[in-house]
This record gives structure tokens, sequence and C-alpha cells, in this order.
């Protein structure tokens, strides 16, 4: 039995670096790296959760291509169960073009692909509520389940006994409130990033933003603040937590190993301050790395590196 049903978008990553400046029209720049990476949110927070010594699930879809053949792969060695992974021959794998500049902040281009379709109807529920918590990653990148498909499956989970958890992406849509307001009510713990909460809920300020969050329902909200650390709020607490300072070489995954390093406090019973310390501190790590999950280090290794910067 998992401990952590990773339910959400499945990525091909093709990252390049330093990418400072695009070229002109018919024109050509350099880097000096340029790598094939697993990605998507699901995939990048279920590998750093196996890295962490949690047993995984992973829930998605992927086209019948290379890419989805190297993602399903990559989520294999790594651990993960990929019983739950749908194959579509339609269609091909989601893929995205990383820039990352010489700064570590990154650029993206990004086709949704086979994450677009898929739908509530292909879902293994017996995978889906068989962990102790349900982790439905990128929500607002899979316009065939956000919103009320993927609500039901929140709804469900939490009335199997599971505790549920929401990660969010960007919306190119523009719906952010009206879109993922169905899905409130049934999330145990929110943890998207501030610029995506701050359009979620149309307030500008971290206690603001949490609060209408936890009005619409959410049990705790993990606010992902980018060098700012993170903001913790629940009902009766209110924590903030500064980053821990490493030399970054590329930011791609950061918050998505934050999100595992906070899951995985959760399995612990840790308190919420501890538990942000470990999620801040996976998210620090994976900035040492190339991709999504590279720097992500196992349990000990984390452990000992919160001990060094405590």
């Amino acid at each position: 039995m998992p401990d952590v049903v990773c339910l959400g978008i499945l990525v091909a990553d093709v990252v390049a670096k330093p990418v400072d400046e695009y070229p002109q029209r018919g024109q050509l720049v350099l880097c000096n790296q340029i790598e094939l990476h697993s990605g998507g949110c699901a995939a990048n927070t279920g590998i750093g959760l196996a890295r962490l010594r949690a047993r995984v699930a992973v829930i998605g879809k992927v086209g019948a291509d290379g890419f989805g053949d190297f993602v399903t792969d990559q989520l294999t060695s790594a651990g993960c169960d990929c019983a739950g992974i749908v194959r579509d021959a339609e269609v091909n794998t989601s893929g995205t073009m990383v820039l990352v500049h010489t700064d570590g902040e990154r650029s993206f281009i990004h086709n949704v692909g086979a994450n677009a379709r898929l739908r509530r109807a292909e879902l293994d529920m017996g995978i889906a509520t068989s962990g102790r918590i349900l982790h439905y990653a990128g929500h607002n990148l899979m316009p065939g389940f956000d919103g009320e498909p993927a609500a039901g499956v929140l709804r469900d989970a939490k009335a199997a006994g599971v505790t549920t958890s929401l990660d969010t992406a960007w919306d190119a849509t523009g719906q952010w409130m009206s879109l993922i307001a169905p899905c409130l009510p049934h999330v145990d713990i929110m943890l998207p990033s501030f610029d995506e909460a701050r359009m979620i809920t149309g307030r500008e300020e971290p206690a603001e933003v949490a609060q209408v969050l936890l009005d619409h329902g959410v049990g705790l909200v993990a606010l992902k603040m980018g060098t700012e650390g993170c903001y913790l709020r629940s009902a009766d607490q209110e924590i903030r937590l500064p980053i821990y300072r490493v030399d970054t070489v590329d930011a791609t995954g950061a918050g998505d190993a934050f999100v595992a390093g906070f899951l995985r406090g959760v399995l612990e019973g840790w308190d919420l301050e501890r538990t942000g310390r470990l999620a801040n501190a996976v998210g620090a790590l994976c900035c040492q790395g190339i991709g999504t999950t590279q720097g992500i280090r196992g349990w000990e290794e984390t452990l000992a590196f919160m001990a060094e910067h405590a």
C-alpha cells in the first residue's frame, strides 16, 4: 500500500542552461547543457517522496510515444508504482522546454498534450484511495479533469478516510477561483505558489490569501514564497519560515520538492513548523541540481542537512 498517491500532470522536460537571451527569428544561440528529465508536478513530487523513503503510486496520462516511455521508466526507476498511468495512442506526452537563466530562474514553453485528456472515468479509484494521502498535483493544467471532476475524486478520497492535498499550476485560461472553487471544501492541505494563490483569491498579503482559502474549506495552507521561504496557516497556527540558503544551480522543480518534503513531514506526524522546515530543506537541495529532481537527496542526508543548517 502506498503512503502517497500522486495524481496529476506528467511531463517530459527538455532543460537548456544557460539561456539568458532568446535567438532572433531564424538565428541560433548556444548553451552549455541540454538534458531530458521527467517533469510535471505529479512526477516530480512522486520521485521526491520516493527519494525521501516514502512509498508512492502515480496516476496520470501519457502518450504512447518515446516521451511517455521515458517518463514512466524514470518513475519506475525511482521506485514509484505506475499501474495507474494511462497510455493514450492518440496524443503526445506533455512536454516542456525549460530555459534556465544564469541566476537559476526559469522560463517555459509548454505543450499540455496527454494531460488535457485525462478523465475521471479512466482513473482507478482503488489506487487513488489506497494511500494515506492523495495528492492532486497540477490543477489548472488538466482541462478534462480540473474543477468538478477533480472535486468529486477529492470528495470520495476524503470519504474513504484519505488525507487530501492539492497543488496548483498557473491558470493560462484566467478562470482561477471559478475553476478551483469546487475542490476547496475537500482539500485538507493546499500547497500553491504565492503568485498562483494571489490570483485564485484576489488578495495580496499572505495572511489574507490564506484566510480566503481557509474560508472556502481548506484545512491547512502552505504558501510557497520563493526566496521568502514559506507561509503556513491553519485555523489556529500562523508560521513564516525562511529559506535555507544554498548556491542555486537550477530552481526547476523546487516547488514540487517543497511539496514532497511537506507531505513527508505529514507522514511522520511532525508539527507544522518542523514539517515546514523539512519542506524548505528539500526545496533548497533540489536547487543544487539541474532538472526537477536531480538535487533531491535521500531521507538521512536531508535530515543531516537540516541539522547542519539549524
